[in-house]
């Protein structure tokens, strides 16, 4: 297929499909004429990818040609092809005090500890988790944090969802698209199931 086709095929405009060959973002077509190249499925994939990467996972370009090129290294595993892609997407922070950090990696540890997950403290995600736990503190709403075993629990189950169907996928790309789109408009989807479950329950508790 032509340029043009390329454009219709993937939903990406063509001046954005020349911009992501300028960044190394997508590969050249086949060359079959000075001015005139070839582009086959894989580009059409890999476009989709992209977008999905910058537009719904917000990554910076470096961190999608990060991830791109993870993903061509036949040597790089999936998880780890995974990892940088979820790393990648943007967490909000918070500045906190080193007693309190201290106190908000002791619960993370514990609740990581009872189910055998590793904790990596220099990842943005873990960071996020501190700055949510010492709030939590600092605003008085400790029954919050009485539940974090709970809600552990409820993010084990969603994470075993997760990726058993992205196991199903059949290519590397397929995955990792699905793994950020999964998860930013994933945690949308829960947030919204959420306060449903919570008019409903409190229908139930309060409205007599």
């Amino acid at each position: 297929m032509r340029m043009a086709e390329l454009s219709r095929e993937s939903g990406v405009p063509v001046a954005t499909i020349k911009y992501y060959q300028r960044e190394g973002l997508l590969p050249p077509g086949e060359l079959t004429s000075p001015n005139q190249a070839r582009y086959g499925p894989a580009h059409v994939r890999r476009l989709k990818l992209v977008r999905a990467l910058l537009e719904i996972g917000g990554l910076t370009v470096a961190a999608v040609a990060e991830v791109l090129a993870a993903i061509d290294d036949p040597g790089i595993s999936t998880h780890k092809v995974l990892g940088l892609a979820q790393h990648g997407l943007p967490m909000p922070t918070r500045e906190v005090t080193a007693e309190d950090r201290a106190w908000a990696m002791g619960r993370i540890e514990d609740i990581a500890r009872q189910r055998g997950w590793q904790v990596h403290p220099e990842l943005p995600v873990v960071e996020s988790l501190v700055g949510v736990l010492c709030a939590l503190r600092q605003v008085g709403h400790e029954w919050v944090l009485e539940a974090l075993d709970r809600y552990a629990e409820a993010a084990a189950s969603l994470a075993e969802a997760d990726v058993t169907a992205l196991g199903r996928l059949d290519a590397t790309e397929a995955v990792v698209e699905g793994s950020v789109v999964g998860t930013v408009l994933g945690d949308a989807l829960f947030a919204a199931l959420r306060r449903m479950a919570h008019a409903e329950v409190s229908r139930r508790k309060f409205s007599a």
